[in-house]
């Protein structure tokens, strides 16, 4: 169940703009949000994802195709807003 939990957080981090936002600002917090809605994850995991250079999750999200990104409507709001 663990690895499953994992992999759900790579996917998000690379797919989701907030949830990587929230990441590189606070990893440990966003972490424990992400189990208290229901994700397995170990300490050793959570100690390797916080480990892993925080630019590596922006890199891949710039590698990802954006129809496959979720994006962050507030970012976009201000770039429309005189």
């Amino acid at each position: 169940m663990s690895q499953k939990s994992v992999e759900l957080v790579i996917g998000r981090l690379a797919t989701d703009e907030v949830l990587r936002n929230q990441f590189s600002v606070d990893p440990k917090t966003t972490l424990r949000h992400l189990q208290a809605a229901g994700l397995d994850l170990t300490p050793g995991e959570i100690e390797a994802l916080i480990r892993t250079p925080v630019a590596l999750w922006a890199f891949i999200a710039s590698c990802i195709h954006p129809r496959l990104q979720k994006i962050a409507l507030k970012s976009l709001d201000r770039e429309t807003t005189p």
